[in-house]
């Protein structure tokens, strides 16, 4: 009789509650995606004349940017699995100082667009662009703060390599947050 071993029962890491609210945001921006193709489908020279105005270095400087923060939030909860709490602190301030960098050069591209005198109603590109990059920067903002809040209780000694499901939790959101930005990267600054 042969006996068969099971793969160990694997858990999502962090809370539950925060998967069913990336799953929400998930398909919130997965309209958002679906009606930008669709639209773009119907004004393929408009969607590519507004888009060549974009600066495509800047925003491959902002996936460069989260892709990092995002190896940073991974090394942080390997530091707290390690029972580190201080490197653990590092990585969070790293990552959130990566997510500043990213907010800077989003705020340099806005700054532009608007200066140009580019609103959400100067065309239909322009209103998807403005408006997913926006929805995407407040997300940006919102996983910064989740991010600092778990470093300032990780500073106080809140989590260990027993208890870490926060630390598990903040670098779940901020996941979500870079694989929505490089699907907007593509779609909107690649994709012609």
């Amino acid at each position: 009789m042969v006996n068969s071993i099971s793969p160990p029962q694997r858990d999502l890491p962090g809370d539950f509650a925060i998967w069913i609210f990336i799953f929400a945001e998930l398909l919130v921006f997965g309209i958002f995606f679906v009606a930008y193709a669709f639209a773009r489908s119907y004004n393929v020279e408009l969607f590519n004349a507004s888009q060549s105005t974009l600066t495509r270095e800047f925003g491959a400087i902002n996936t460069v940017v989260l892709i990092t923060s995002r190896f940073f939030v991974v090394r942080a909860v390997a530091a707290i699995k390690n029972n580190s709490s201080q490197i653990c602190v590092n990585w969070l301030g790293a990552a959130i100082f990566m997510g500043a960098i990213f907010l800077f050069i989003k705020i340099i591209e806005f700054h532009e667009k608007f200066s140009e005198g580019i609103t959400l109603s100067t065309n239909t590109f322009y209103m998807f662009y403005l408006s997913l990059t926006f929805f995407h920067f407040m997300h940006v903002i919102l996983g910064m703060v989740i991010l600092a809040a778990i470093l300032f209780k990780a500073r106080q000694g809140g989590y260990s390599a027993k208890d870490h499901t926060g630390v598990e939790t903040g670098a779940s959101y901020w996941h979500m947050v870079d694989l929505v930005w490089i699907i907007l990267f593509s779609l909107i600054y690649i994709i012609r």
